[in-house]
Protein backbone atom coordinates (compact mmCIF):
# COMPACT_ATOMS: atom_id res chain seq x y z
CA UNK A 1 0.00 0.00 0.00
CA UNK A 2 1.45 3.36 -0.97
CA UNK A 3 1.89 5.96 2.09
CA UNK A 4 1.17 9.56 2.21
CA UNK A 5 -1.49 11.83 -0.30
CA UNK A 6 -0.84 11.48 -3.33
CA UNK A 7 -2.56 14.10 -6.16
CA UNK A 8 -2.82 16.56 -8.40
CA UNK A 9 -1.14 19.86 -7.10
CA UNK A 10 -3.07 22.85 -7.89
CA UNK A 11 -2.16 26.12 -6.90
CA UNK A 12 -3.36 29.73 -6.86
CA UNK A 13 -2.07 33.19 -3.82
CA UNK A 14 -5.85 33.64 -3.84
CA UNK A 15 -7.83 30.88 -2.27
CA UNK A 16 -11.07 31.87 -3.32
CA UNK A 17 -9.81 31.92 -7.32
CA UNK A 18 -8.12 28.50 -6.72
CA UNK A 19 -10.96 26.28 -5.37
CA UNK A 20 -13.37 26.99 -8.35
CA UNK A 21 -10.69 25.06 -10.30
CA UNK A 22 -9.96 22.04 -7.47
CA UNK A 23 -11.36 18.69 -7.84
CA UNK A 24 -11.98 15.67 -5.48
CA UNK A 25 -8.41 14.10 -4.53
CA UNK A 26 -6.59 17.04 -5.85
CA UNK A 27 -3.47 18.76 -3.43
CA UNK A 28 -4.26 22.35 -2.68
CA UNK A 29 -0.95 24.79 -3.04
CA UNK A 30 -2.20 28.50 -1.13
CA UNK A 31 -0.59 31.54 -0.02
CA UNK A 32 -3.05 32.19 2.86
CA UNK A 33 -1.66 33.72 5.87
CA UNK A 34 -4.26 32.90 9.06
CA UNK A 35 -6.81 30.59 7.01
CA UNK A 36 -10.23 31.98 7.36
CA UNK A 37 -13.63 29.64 7.79
CA UNK A 38 -14.88 30.38 4.33
CA UNK A 39 -11.93 29.39 2.43
CA UNK A 40 -11.62 26.53 4.97
CA UNK A 41 -15.09 25.38 4.35
CA UNK A 42 -14.64 25.72 0.04
CA UNK A 43 -11.36 23.63 0.32
CA UNK A 44 -13.64 21.11 2.29
CA UNK A 45 -16.29 21.15 0.09
CA UNK A 46 -14.36 20.32 -2.92
CA UNK A 47 -12.76 17.17 -1.17
CA UNK A 48 -9.26 18.17 -1.45
CA UNK A 49 -7.05 15.59 -0.80
CA UNK A 50 -4.54 17.78 1.27
CA UNK A 51 -3.64 21.66 1.86
CA UNK A 52 -0.36 22.83 1.40
CA UNK A 53 0.13 26.69 2.41
CA UNK A 54 3.04 28.90 1.71
CA UNK A 55 2.13 30.87 4.66
CA UNK A 56 1.20 30.47 8.83
CA UNK A 57 -1.84 29.22 8.63
CA UNK A 58 -2.28 30.91 12.13
CA UNK A 59 -0.10 33.77 12.33
CA UNK A 60 -0.84 34.27 16.12
CA UNK A 61 -2.71 37.89 15.23
CA UNK A 62 -5.83 35.77 16.11
CA UNK A 63 -7.42 32.74 16.98
CA UNK A 64 -8.79 31.68 13.54
CA UNK A 65 -10.93 28.73 13.16
CA UNK A 66 -9.86 27.42 9.05
CA UNK A 67 -7.72 25.07 9.88
CA UNK A 68 -9.42 23.55 12.77
CA UNK A 69 -12.10 22.96 9.78
CA UNK A 70 -9.51 21.18 7.82
CA UNK A 71 -8.09 18.94 10.60
CA UNK A 72 -11.60 18.17 11.68
CA UNK A 73 -12.91 17.07 7.96
CA UNK A 74 -9.25 14.86 7.92
CA UNK A 75 -7.59 16.90 5.51
CA UNK A 76 -3.64 17.12 6.31
CA UNK A 77 -2.46 20.60 5.96
CA UNK A 78 1.23 21.36 5.68
CA UNK A 79 2.09 24.76 7.03
CA UNK A 80 4.87 27.34 6.15
CA UNK A 81 6.49 26.46 3.60
CA UNK A 82 8.96 28.46 1.76
CA UNK A 83 7.77 31.22 -0.96
CA UNK A 84 10.39 30.51 -3.21
CA UNK A 85 9.29 26.88 -3.21
CA UNK A 86 6.00 27.57 -3.46
CA UNK A 87 6.95 29.97 -6.98
CA UNK A 88 8.94 26.77 -7.99
CA UNK A 89 6.06 24.05 -8.15
CA UNK A 90 4.45 23.17 -11.29
CA UNK A 91 1.03 23.75 -10.82
CA UNK A 92 -0.95 20.40 -12.52
CA UNK A 93 1.30 18.09 -11.58
CA UNK A 94 1.29 14.63 -9.43
CA UNK A 95 2.94 15.05 -5.91
CA UNK A 96 3.56 12.75 -2.79
CA UNK A 97 2.57 14.54 0.82
CA UNK A 98 4.31 12.59 2.84
CA UNK A 99 4.68 13.88 6.40
CA UNK A 100 6.07 17.52 6.31
CA UNK A 101 7.40 16.80 2.54
CA UNK A 102 5.57 17.13 -0.89
CA UNK A 103 7.21 15.71 -3.45
CA UNK A 104 6.93 15.69 -7.35
CA UNK A 105 8.28 12.83 -8.47
CA UNK A 106 11.66 13.08 -6.63
CA UNK A 107 12.63 15.76 -8.32
CA UNK A 108 11.52 18.50 -6.39
CA UNK A 109 10.23 18.39 -2.97
CA UNK A 110 8.28 21.31 -0.63
CA UNK A 111 9.19 21.19 2.60
CA UNK A 112 6.90 22.71 5.86
CA UNK A 113 5.59 21.79 9.33
CA UNK A 114 2.61 19.32 9.23
CA UNK A 115 0.04 20.83 11.54
CA UNK A 116 -1.55 18.77 14.46
CA UNK A 117 -4.01 18.60 16.83
CA UNK A 118 -1.52 19.24 19.19
CA UNK A 119 0.36 22.15 17.17
CA UNK A 120 -2.71 24.06 16.26
CA UNK A 121 -4.10 23.82 19.67
CA UNK A 122 -1.01 25.86 21.26
CA UNK A 123 -0.70 28.31 18.33
CA UNK A 124 -4.36 29.19 18.87
CA UNK A 125 -4.27 29.45 22.62
CA UNK A 126 -1.19 32.33 21.90
CA UNK A 127 -3.12 33.94 19.65
CA UNK A 128 -6.19 34.34 22.48
CA UNK A 129 -3.68 36.15 24.25
CA UNK A 130 -2.82 38.16 21.46
CA UNK A 131 -6.69 38.95 20.55
CA UNK A 132 -7.15 41.94 23.49
CA UNK A 133 -4.15 44.03 22.14
CA UNK A 134 -5.51 42.78 18.21
CA UNK A 135 -9.02 44.07 19.11
CA UNK A 136 -7.47 47.38 20.50
CA UNK A 137 -5.78 48.64 17.53
CA UNK A 138 -9.21 47.25 15.24
CA UNK A 139 -11.31 49.95 17.20
CA UNK A 140 -8.57 52.80 16.87
CA UNK A 141 -8.50 51.94 13.19
CA UNK A 142 -12.01 52.12 12.72
CA UNK A 143 -12.18 55.52 14.91
CA UNK A 144 -9.42 57.20 12.35
CA UNK A 145 -11.43 56.11 8.90
CA UNK A 146 -14.83 57.09 10.46
CA UNK A 147 -13.82 60.83 10.36
CA UNK A 148 -13.22 59.96 6.54
CA UNK A 149 -16.48 57.90 6.11
CA UNK A 150 -18.77 60.16 8.14
CA UNK A 151 -20.63 61.13 4.73
CA UNK A 152 -22.44 57.31 4.70
CA UNK A 153 -24.23 59.26 7.68
CA UNK A 154 -25.96 61.40 6.07
CA UNK A 155 -24.93 62.27 2.38
CA UNK A 156 -27.24 60.99 -0.23
CA UNK A 157 -26.39 57.60 -1.99
CA UNK A 158 -26.56 57.67 -6.13
CA UNK A 159 -28.77 54.88 -7.18
CA UNK A 160 -28.48 53.42 -10.69
CA UNK A 161 -31.14 53.84 -13.34
CA UNK A 162 -31.87 50.12 -12.83
CA UNK A 163 -35.36 48.50 -14.03
CA UNK A 164 -35.78 46.24 -10.76
CA UNK A 165 -37.83 47.96 -8.59
CA UNK A 166 -37.09 48.37 -4.95
CA UNK A 167 -39.38 50.60 -3.48
CA UNK A 168 -41.98 49.42 -1.03
CA UNK A 169 -40.06 45.82 -1.23
CA UNK A 170 -37.76 43.64 0.85
CA UNK A 171 -34.58 43.39 -0.41
CA UNK A 172 -32.29 40.12 -0.22
CA UNK A 173 -29.02 40.99 -0.07
CA UNK A 174 -27.08 37.87 -0.40
CA UNK A 175 -23.02 37.76 0.41
CA UNK A 176 -20.92 34.34 0.24
CA UNK A 177 -20.12 34.32 3.70
CA UNK A 178 -20.48 32.29 6.53
CA UNK A 179 -23.55 30.06 7.40
CA UNK A 180 -24.83 31.48 3.78
CA UNK A 181 -26.35 27.82 2.44
CA UNK A 182 -28.11 27.14 5.80
CA UNK A 183 -29.41 30.96 6.03
CA UNK A 184 -30.71 30.70 2.33
CA UNK A 185 -32.76 27.24 3.08
CA UNK A 186 -34.23 28.27 6.31
CA UNK A 187 -35.46 31.10 4.02
CA UNK A 188 -37.39 29.00 1.51
CA UNK A 189 -40.86 29.62 3.41
CA UNK A 190 -40.18 33.14 3.64
CA UNK A 191 -38.57 33.77 -0.06
CA UNK A 192 -42.04 31.89 -1.53
CA UNK A 193 -44.46 34.47 0.40
CA UNK A 194 -42.61 37.57 -0.03
CA UNK A 195 -40.49 37.28 -3.11
CA UNK A 196 -37.74 40.32 -2.72
CA UNK A 197 -35.57 41.62 -4.73
CA UNK A 198 -32.42 39.52 -4.96
CA UNK A 199 -29.08 41.09 -4.53
CA UNK A 200 -26.25 38.87 -5.00
CA UNK A 201 -22.39 40.75 -3.82
CA UNK A 202 -20.17 39.18 -5.64
CA UNK A 203 -19.54 35.56 -5.55
CA UNK A 204 -23.36 36.11 -3.66
CA UNK A 205 -24.97 35.73 -7.27
CA UNK A 206 -23.36 32.32 -7.27
CA UNK A 207 -25.37 31.66 -3.77
CA UNK A 208 -28.53 32.19 -5.51
CA UNK A 209 -28.25 30.49 -8.30
CA UNK A 210 -27.10 27.62 -6.38
CA UNK A 211 -29.94 27.58 -4.13
CA UNK A 212 -32.17 28.09 -7.88
CA UNK A 213 -33.08 31.43 -7.39
CA UNK A 214 -31.97 34.07 -9.98
CA UNK A 215 -30.26 37.14 -8.64
CA UNK A 216 -32.20 40.61 -10.23
CA UNK A 217 -29.41 42.57 -9.36
CA UNK A 218 -25.66 41.65 -8.88
CA UNK A 219 -23.46 44.75 -7.23
CA UNK A 220 -19.86 44.32 -6.50
CA UNK A 221 -16.08 44.94 -8.12
CA UNK A 222 -16.34 41.17 -9.79
CA UNK A 223 -13.58 39.56 -8.99
CA UNK A 224 -15.23 36.71 -7.49
CA UNK A 225 -18.72 35.78 -9.32
CA UNK A 226 -18.74 33.50 -12.33
CA UNK A 227 -19.09 34.32 -16.05
CA UNK A 228 -22.22 32.33 -15.50
CA UNK A 229 -23.60 34.26 -13.07
CA UNK A 230 -23.24 37.37 -14.79
CA UNK A 231 -24.60 36.20 -17.73
CA UNK A 232 -27.73 34.92 -16.08
CA UNK A 233 -29.75 38.00 -16.78
CA UNK A 234 -29.78 40.03 -14.27
CA UNK A 235 -28.55 44.03 -13.77
CA UNK A 236 -24.73 44.83 -12.98
CA UNK A 237 -23.68 47.31 -10.99
CA UNK A 238 -19.87 47.42 -10.75
CA UNK A 239 -18.52 48.62 -7.26
CA UNK A 240 -16.13 51.69 -8.23
CA UNK A 241 -13.80 53.26 -6.24
CA UNK A 242 -14.96 57.31 -5.50
CA UNK A 243 -15.34 60.23 -7.79
CA UNK A 244 -12.15 61.75 -8.42
CA UNK A 245 -10.30 58.47 -7.78
CA UNK A 246 -8.20 57.53 -10.66
CA UNK A 247 -8.56 54.26 -10.65
CA UNK A 248 -12.21 54.29 -11.86
CA UNK A 249 -14.41 50.74 -12.40
CA UNK A 250 -11.83 48.20 -12.57
CA UNK A 251 -14.76 45.64 -12.73
CA UNK A 252 -16.41 47.28 -15.79
CA UNK A 253 -13.50 45.90 -17.87
CA UNK A 254 -14.68 42.24 -17.26
CA UNK A 255 -18.32 42.97 -17.94
CA UNK A 256 -17.56 44.08 -21.10
CA UNK A 257 -15.24 41.26 -22.04
CA UNK A 258 -18.02 39.39 -21.34
CA UNK A 259 -20.11 41.41 -24.10
CA UNK A 260 -22.56 42.86 -21.48
CA UNK A 261 -23.47 45.97 -19.92
CA UNK A 262 -23.54 47.75 -16.75
CA UNK A 263 -23.71 50.54 -13.97
CA UNK A 264 -21.04 52.28 -12.05
CA UNK A 265 -21.53 53.32 -8.68
CA UNK A 266 -18.68 55.34 -7.32
CA UNK A 267 -18.82 54.49 -3.17
CA UNK A 268 -16.49 54.28 -0.15
CA UNK A 269 -16.91 51.38 1.85
CA UNK A 270 -17.41 47.37 1.29
CA UNK A 271 -19.65 45.98 -1.43
CA UNK A 272 -21.76 44.65 1.23
CA UNK A 273 -22.08 48.31 2.36
CA UNK A 274 -22.79 49.75 -0.89
CA UNK A 275 -25.45 47.07 -1.68
CA UNK A 276 -27.44 47.74 1.26
CA UNK A 277 -27.13 51.72 0.80
CA UNK A 278 -28.11 51.12 -2.50
CA UNK A 279 -31.20 48.83 -1.57
CA UNK A 280 -32.01 51.84 0.93
CA UNK A 281 -31.65 54.57 -1.22
CA UNK A 282 -34.09 52.67 -3.59
CA UNK A 283 -36.82 52.37 -1.24
CA UNK A 284 -36.80 49.73 -0.06
CA UNK A 285 -38.83 48.69 2.73
CA UNK A 286 -37.27 45.87 4.83
CA UNK A 287 -33.25 44.57 3.71
CA UNK A 288 -31.96 41.04 4.70
CA UNK A 289 -28.45 40.11 4.80
CA UNK A 290 -27.11 36.53 4.12
CA UNK A 291 -23.75 36.02 4.77
CA UNK A 292 -22.82 39.52 5.33
CA UNK A 293 -20.00 40.19 7.73
CA UNK A 294 -20.07 41.95 11.20
CA UNK A 295 -18.85 39.47 13.76
CA UNK A 296 -15.22 40.51 14.60
CA UNK A 297 -13.77 37.33 13.89
CA UNK A 298 -15.27 37.76 10.32
CA UNK A 299 -13.43 40.96 9.81
CA UNK A 300 -10.12 40.06 10.90
CA UNK A 301 -10.68 36.89 8.59
CA UNK A 302 -11.15 39.18 5.60
CA UNK A 303 -8.12 41.03 6.91
CA UNK A 304 -8.99 44.04 7.18
CA UNK A 305 -7.66 46.81 10.03
CA UNK A 306 -11.16 48.47 10.79
CA UNK A 307 -15.27 48.20 10.16
CA UNK A 308 -15.78 52.29 9.74
CA UNK A 309 -17.88 52.04 7.00
CA UNK A 310 -19.54 49.12 7.96
CA UNK A 311 -20.62 50.62 11.58
CA UNK A 312 -21.31 53.28 9.70
CA UNK A 313 -23.75 51.62 7.07
CA UNK A 314 -25.93 49.78 10.02
CA UNK A 315 -26.48 53.19 12.05
CA UNK A 316 -27.61 55.05 8.56
CA UNK A 317 -30.25 51.95 7.65
CA UNK A 318 -31.37 50.95 11.32
CA UNK A 319 -34.09 48.87 12.04
CA UNK A 320 -34.78 48.19 7.93
CA UNK A 321 -31.48 45.78 7.88
CA UNK A 322 -32.09 42.05 9.56
CA UNK A 323 -29.78 39.05 9.77
CA UNK A 324 -31.66 36.26 8.18
CA UNK A 325 -31.46 34.14 11.07
CA UNK A 326 -33.74 36.04 12.81
CA UNK A 327 -36.42 36.43 10.13
CA UNK A 328 -36.17 32.16 9.53
CA UNK A 329 -36.74 31.96 13.58
CA UNK A 330 -39.35 34.79 13.67
CA UNK A 331 -41.54 34.29 9.70
CA UNK A 332 -43.94 31.32 10.69
CA UNK A 333 -46.03 32.59 8.00
CA UNK A 334 -47.03 35.47 10.02
CA UNK A 335 -46.31 39.57 8.90
CA UNK A 336 -43.30 39.88 11.31
CA UNK A 337 -43.45 43.12 13.36
CA UNK A 338 -40.95 45.61 13.45
CA UNK A 339 -40.45 45.70 17.27
CA UNK A 340 -39.32 42.01 16.77
CA UNK A 341 -37.04 43.44 14.10
CA UNK A 342 -35.75 46.44 15.86
CA UNK A 343 -34.49 43.72 19.14
CA UNK A 344 -33.03 41.27 16.34
CA UNK A 345 -30.67 44.20 14.90
CA UNK A 346 -30.10 45.63 18.23
CA UNK A 347 -28.74 42.19 19.51
CA UNK A 348 -26.97 41.69 16.89
CA UNK A 349 -24.87 44.78 16.90
CA UNK A 350 -24.18 45.29 20.66
CA UNK A 351 -21.23 43.75 21.38
CA UNK A 352 -19.41 45.00 18.38
CA UNK A 353 -20.67 48.39 19.22
CA UNK A 354 -19.78 47.74 22.76
CA UNK A 355 -16.14 46.84 21.85
CA UNK A 356 -15.79 49.75 20.30
CA UNK A 357 -17.33 52.19 22.91
CA UNK A 358 -14.90 50.42 25.50
CA UNK A 359 -11.81 52.39 23.93
CA UNK A 360 -11.14 55.69 24.47
CA UNK A 361 -11.71 56.54 20.48
CA UNK A 362 -14.76 54.77 20.46
CA UNK A 363 -15.92 57.59 23.67
CA UNK A 364 -14.97 60.33 20.75
CA UNK A 365 -17.24 58.65 18.16
CA UNK A 366 -20.24 58.66 20.38
CA UNK A 367 -19.35 62.14 21.18
CA UNK A 368 -19.65 62.56 17.24
CA UNK A 369 -22.61 60.56 16.95
CA UNK A 370 -24.46 62.84 19.66
CA UNK A 371 -23.37 66.26 18.43
CA UNK A 372 -24.20 64.52 14.89
CA UNK A 373 -27.99 64.04 16.39
CA UNK A 374 -28.33 67.55 17.53
CA UNK A 375 -27.30 68.87 14.24
CA UNK A 376 -30.05 67.21 12.29
CA UNK A 377 -32.80 67.33 14.86
CA UNK A 378 -32.78 70.83 15.51
CA UNK A 379 -32.21 71.99 11.70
Amino acid sequence: MTSGVQGRVLKDRRTKNLTARLHPGDIALICHPDLDVTAARALVERRVAAVVNAAASVTGRYPNRGPAILLEAGIPLLDEVPLDQFDSAPGGSDACLQGNTLCFGGKLTLTGVLMTPERLAALSEAARANLSSELRQFAQNTMQHIEQEQWLLYEPVESPPLRTRFTGRHALIVVRGEGYRQDLAMLSVYLQDTRPVLVGVDGGADALLEANLKPDVILGDMDSVSDAALRCGAELVVHAYPRGDSRGAPGMKRVNELGLQAHALPSAGTSEDVAMLMADAMGAALIVAVGTHFSLEEFLDKGRSGMASTFLTRLRIGSKLVDAKGIARLYAGQRIRMRDIGLIVVAAASPIVAAVLLTSPGRAMLQFIEVWLRFHLHR
